[in-house]
C-alpha cells in the first residue's frame, strides 16, 4: 500500500499498549460478527418463519428488508456522529440497541413485532458498524500491523457471512428459528462488557462542532429510499420503481448541493477527490453484489434443486468460512505485504469470477462434490484475497480526520452492493424459471436454469469489478512493501 491513514489523535491521546490493541481488535471483531451473521443467518430459516407466523411471500421479504433499509440508510450519519461523540460510545450504544432488538426478534409472536424489531436491529447494526474501520486504522497506524489487523477483521466479517448460513440451518432445525436471534444475547452482552472495559476512551470532536442535520436528513432519506427501491423492486410496478428511483436521485442531488455550501458538511466532498477511496468503494459494490447474491441463491439451489434440508444446507456452506478464515489469517497479510494490495485484489476477483462461472453450469441433477464444492472453494479463496486488500485500499485513501466517515461510506457501499445483487440476481432467476414453466418445463429443471442464469450474470458482474479495479485503482496502487 502506498499510503495509510494515520491515527486520529483525538481518539487515543496516548498510543495504547500492543496487548490492549489486539484485545480491542477482538472486541471490534465480535461486535462486527454479530451484525454480519444477522445478515445471512435468516436466509435458511425463512421457510420456518413463514410457516410459524403466517407471512405471505411478499411479506416474508420484509424480514430481510426491514433490517437492510435502516442499516444502509444510517451508516453515514452514524459515522459522523461517532466522530462527534466518540467512536467508543457509538460502538457500545450500537451493541446495546442491537442486542435488545435481537431479544425482541427472538420472542416475537406476530409479523408486526418481528418486522419492527428487525428495523431496530438495523439501527443498532449501523451504529456499531459505521465506526469500526475508523477505530481499527487508529489502533494500528503502522502499515504492516495495519495490514495484519485488517486481515483479521476481514476474515471475521467474511467468514461470518458464510458461517451465518450454517448457524441458521443448524439452529432452525435443532432449536427453532427464534434462536437465530436469541443467540445474539450472550454474544452481545459479552461484547458490550468487553467494549466498556477494553476499548480506549475517546472524546470525539464534541457535539459543539455540530453536524449538518438538514444534510443528514437528505442523505439518510436518499440512502433508505435507494435500498428500499433495490430490495423491493421485484414485487413493484416498474413505473413506481422508476418514480421512487427519480426521487432518490433528487435527494442525492439536493444533498450534494447542500454539502458544497454547508459550513460544517456531513460528508466532505473532498473524500471523492481520492481516486483510491472512490474507486475502492465502486469496486466493492460490484464484488459484494456478486457474493451476497451467491449466498442467497446458492442456498436456494441446494434446497429447491438438490433437496437439502436446513441443516444439510448449512453444512454444505461450512467449508467457505473455514477457507476464508484460514487464508485471511494465515496468508493475507503476508501476501499483501509481498505483492501489494492492488495485485492481490485482482487475483481475488479472478477467482470469484471463475467460481461464479462454474456455478453457472450446475445441473438440475447435480451433486455436491463435483458441482458445488469446487466453485464454493474458489469463491471463498477469491473473497479471502480480495476483501482485505480492498479494505486497505479504501481506508488508505482517507485522511485521519475522515476515518470515521470513510468507514461509514465503505460499509454503506457494502449494503447497497448486497441489496443490489440480491434484488437483481433473484429477479433474473425467478423470471427465467417462470418463462420455462410457462413453456412446459418441469419445476426442478426450470428452477435450476433460473439459478444458472443468475450465476452466469454474477460472473460477468465480477469481471466488471475486475476491469474497474484494473483501470481505476492502477495508478494509485502500491508497490509491494
Amino acid at each position: 500500500m502506498s499510503t495509510t491513514a494515520g491515527p486520529p489523535t483525538a481518539l487515543f491521546p496516548s498510543p495504547p499498549r500492543p496487548a490492549s490493541r489486539w484485545a480491542s481488535l477482538a472486541v471490534l471483531c465480535a461486535g462486527t460478527l454479530m451484525t454480519i451473521l444477522d445478515g445471512t443467518i435468516v436466509t435458511v430459516a425463512m421457510p420456518a418463519v413463514q410457516s410459524d407466523l403466517g407471512f405471505s411471500g411478499a411479506g416474508l421479504a420484509w424480514v430481510v428488508n426491514a433490517y437492510l433499509i435502516p442499516f444502509g440508510g444510517l451508516l453515514l450519519l452514524a459515522g459522523r456522529l461517532g466522530d462527534l461523540v466518540g467512536r467508543k460510545r457509538m460502538f457500545a450504544a450500537g451493541l446495546a440497541v442491537f442486542t435488545t432488538a435481537s431479544v425482541l426478534c427472538g420472542t416475537a409472536t406476530g409479523q408486526g413485532l418481528l418486522i419492527a424489531a428487525r428495523a431496530v436491529q438495523g439501527v443498532g447494526g449501523a451504529m456499531t458498524s459505521a465506526v469500526v474501520l475508523g477505530m481499527l486504522v487508529a489502533l494500528f497506524p503502522e502499515p504492516r500491523e495495519q495490514v495484519r489487523a485488517i486481515a483479521v477483521f476481514s476474515a471475521v466479517g467474511a467468514a461470518g457471512g458464510a458461517l451465518g448460513t450454517f448457524l441458521g440451518g443448524a439452529l432452525t432445525q435443532l432449536a427453532g428459528w427464534h434462536w437465530i436471534f436469541l443467540i445474539n444475547l450472550p454474544i452481545g452482552v459479552a461484547a458490550l462488557v468487553a467494549a466498556v472495559r477494553v476499548l480506549a476512551p475517546d472524546h470525539g470532536e464534541g457535539l459543539g462542532r455540530g453536524a449538518d442535520y438538514p444534510g443528514a436528513a437528505l442523505i439518510t432519506g436518499a440512502l433508505m429510499l435507494t435500498v428500499y427501491v433495490i430490495v423491493g423492486s421485484a414485487g413493484r410496478a416498474p413505473a413506481t420503481t422508476a418514480l421512487l428511483g427519480v426521487l432518490a436521485a433528487a435527494l442525492f442531488t439536493a444533498f450534494t448541493a447542500r454539502q458544497a455550501r454547508a459550513a460544517r458538511p456531513l460528508l466532505r466532498l473532498r473524500l471523492f477527490g481520492s481516486r483510491l477511496l472512490s474507486g475502492a468503494n465502486a469496486v466493492q459494490v460490484l464484488m459484494i453484489a456478486t457474493m451476497y447474491g451467491f449466498q442467497f441463491i446458492g442456498a436456494l439451489y441446494l434446497q429447491r434443486v438438490l433437496g437439502y434440508d436446513e441443516l444439510t444446507t448449512g453444512l454444505a456452506f461450512l467449508p467457505a468460512p473455514v477457507v476464508i478464515g484460514a487464508l485471511m489469517l494465515g496468508l493475507s497479510a503476508r501476501t499483501v505485504g509481498r505483492f501489494g494490495a492492488y495485485r492481490v485484489l485482482l487475483g481475488g476477483l479472478v477467482l470469484i469470477a471463475a467460481g461464479m462461472a462454474l456455478l453457472g453450469r450446475a445441473p438440475a441433477d447435480g451433486r455436491y462434490a463435483p458441482d458445488v464444492l469446487p466453485p464454493l472453494l474458489l469463491l471463498a479463496a477469491g473473497f479471502a484475497a480480495a476483501m482485505p486488500a480492498l479494505t486497505g485500499l479504501a481506508m488508505a485513501g482517507a485522511r485521519a480526520e475522515d476515518a470515521g466517515l470513510a468507514s461509514g461510506l465503505f460499509n454503506t457501499t457494502q449494503v447497497v452492493g448486497g441489496s443490489l445483487g440480491l434484488a437483481v440476481l433473484s429477479t433474473l432467476a425467478a423470471g427465467r424459471a417462470d418463462a420455462l414453466l410457462d413453456d412446459g418445463t418441469g419445476l426442478v429443471p426450470a428452477t435450476a436454469e433460473g439459478y444458472r442464469l443468475a450465476f452466469r450474470v454474477a460472473s460477468f458482474v465480477a469481471l466488471g469489478a475486475l476491469a474497474l479495479a484494473a483501470t481505476v485503482l492502477r495508478e494509485r496502487a502500491a508497490e509491494p512493501a
